[in-house]
C-alpha cells in the first residue's frame, strides 16, 4: 500500500488530482483538514498518526509518497520505524535547517499577514482547515523546532535502510538541488531524481507528470 503525506499548510485534499491515477491512500495529518488542532505539531505527532494508520491497515510494510513536510516525515519514519516502512519517495521537501531558514519561511505562515495580503489564500485555508490561524502558528512553531536542531541529523540519514528516492523539480525556489542532493547521498539506498519543469507548489504541477515520476521510481 502507498500513503500519500502531504505539506505544511495542505491536507490529504492536495492529492485529489493524482488518487485517481495513483492507487493508494492520502492522509490528514492532526490538526489538518477537518481535524481540530489539539496538541503542538511535531515530528513524533504526524509520525504517530501514519504508524497508527499501517496498524489499523493490517499491512506490516508500506510505501510512502510524501510531499514537503510530508516527505519529511516519511523520512522520520523510514530511519526510526524501519521495520514499518518499505520505500520513501519525496518531492519538494526541505531538508537542511538552521535558525535562519526557519526564520524565513515562518514569514509565510502569519495568519494576520496572509489574510491582509493574500485574502484568497485565507480563504481557501479556511475551507480546508478546523482552524487555518491555528495551523499557521502551529506550523510556524514547528518549523521554529526544526531550525533550531530539532529535525533529523545526518546520521538518522545514514540509517535509513529502505530505498529512498528524493524528488527535486527544477522550478522549486523553496528546496535547493544542492540540498536534495546531499541528503540523498547520505542515504545507503537513497537517489536523487531531477524533474523537469516541476515546481513547489504541488497543485500548479502535472498531476500526469507527477503519476509518471511515482511510477518510473517505484518500479526500482
Amino acid at each position: 500500500m502507498m500513503y500519500f503525506l502531504h505539506g505544511a499548510l495542505g491536507s490529504a485534499a492536495q492529492f485529489n488530482a493524482i488518487q485517481p491515477l495513483i492507487q493508494g491512500t492520502a492522509l490528514d495529518f492532526p490538526g489538518h483538514g477537518r481535524k481540530t488542532v489539539t496538541e503542538p505539531f511535531s515530528l513524533r505527532l504526524f509520525a504517530q498518526l501514519v504508524l497508527d494508520e499501517i496498524n489499523a491497515s493490517g499491512e506490516d510494510q508500506v510505501e510512502i509518497f510524501g510531499y514537503s513536510m510530508g516527505g519529511y516525515v516519511a523520512l522520520y519514519l523510514a530511519a526510526h520505524f524501519p521495520e514499518r516502512i518499505r520505500s520513501v519517495i519525496t518531492l519538494g521537501t526541505k531538508l537542511e535547517w538552521s535558525p535562519e531558514v526557519a526564520a524565513g519561511m515562518n514569514r509565510m505562515f502569519d495568519p494576520e499577514k496572509i489574510e491582509a495580503k493574500v485574502p484568497a489564500f485565507a480563504a481557501v485555508l479556511a475551507e480546508t482547515h478546523v482552524d487555518w490561524k491555528a495551523v499557521c502558528r502551529e506550523t510556524a512553531a514547528f518549523l521554529e523546532v526544526l531550525g533550531n536542531g530539532g529535525g533529523l541529523t545526518d546520521a538518522d540519514f545514514g540509517r535509513i535502510q529502505c530505498p529512498v528516492v528524493i524528488g527535486w523539480g527544477d522550478q522549486d525556489h523553496v528546496v535547493t538541488e544542492a540540498e536534495s542532493r546531499r541528503v540523498a547521498g547520505l542515504i545507503p539506498q537513497g537517489k536523487l531524481e531531477i524533474l523537469p519543469d516541476v515546481k513547489h507548489v504541488f497543485e500548479q504541477n502535472d498531476p500526469e507528470s507527477i503519476k509518471i515520476f511515482v511510477d518510473r521510481v517505484s518500479k526500482g
